[in-house]
């Protein structure tokens, strides 16, 4: 059994997940139930659960500011939020779990399975993606940001503008990065388009995500293509040309 806590300042928000973790869950043990960073911080002290469902939105302290209460937390976590897309973003980029609210019961059951096998298997504390959601949450340069790469060795974090560039290989994705080096993520280039188009990227291609920051020329053609600055030549797809340039005349 699980032992959780509902952290939420609407009090129909805490009911309805607690109905539905009762229904749907039953291998969570909702223990106790806050709603606001300071009730909560003293009923994870006193309970010590073993996940926290955190509402990021909230008075008088966000989730965010409730979890720099704890310098080493021994609890995991699956954020939940109705509309903050900086917020959503910042979660993504530290590949924590969340739920968009209204909660839906499939998201629902696949993320607290997910935590279910990952405190049965003692996985890796999500420790150092907490402190790396802080960092990047007081950053406003957000080229220093750090977002982590799933590889098959686990978890990687890099700063955003250490990327050069990433090319797809079907479901994986080779991460260039400044220092010559090269990751292997297991995750789809679309999703690190999704990630990365607020960061200065542009998929140039259906197979390349370019940091723009790093383009030493542009040729033109049909589509033309670019040299980064590893020496890197880039197809521009044809049908990415003019936005392409558009962007470029934004940065």
């Amino acid at each position: 059994m699980i032992t959780a806590i509902i952290i939420d300042d609407i009090q129909k928000s805490r009911a309805v997940l607690l109905r539905l973790l009762q229904q749907y869950c039953p291998q969570i043990s909702v223990i106790g139930m806050a709603a606001s960073a300071d009730e909560a911080q003293f009923l994870i002290l006193e309970k010590r659960p073993n996940l926290i469902f955190l509402d990021v939105e909230m008075p008088n302290g966000t989730g965010f500011d409730l979890l720099e209460r704890f310098s080493e937390p021994d609890f995991e976590v699956i954020f939940t939020t109705a509309h903050d897309r900086y917020a959503l973003q910042a979660i993504k980029f530290c590949a924590l779990d969340y739920l968009l609210k209204p909660i839906d019961i499939e998201e629902l059951v696949i993320a607290v399975k997910k935590m279910e096998n990952k405190i049965k298997t003692k996985a890796i504390s999500t420790q150092k993606n907490f402190s790396y959601l802080i960092e990047n949450l007081k950053n406003n340069n957000h080229k220093d940001h750090k977002i982590g790469i799933p590889t098959q060795e686990g978890l990687i974090f890099i700063k955003v503008n250490d990327i050069f560039y990433c090319t797809a290989d079907r479901s994986y994705t080779f991460v260039h990065l400044k220092n010559k080096k090269r990751l292997i993520a297991t995750r789809k280039i679309k999703e690190f388009e999704k990630l990365l188009h607020t960061h200065d990227f542009f998929r140039v291609h259906r197979s390349y995500l370019i940091n723009l920051n790093y383009i030493e020329k542009y040729y033109k053609g049909a589509g033309g293509y670019v040299v980064m600055s590893d020496g890197a030549s880039i197809d521009v797809a044809r049908r990415k040309k003019d936005d392409f340039l558009d962007r470029l005349s934004k940065l």
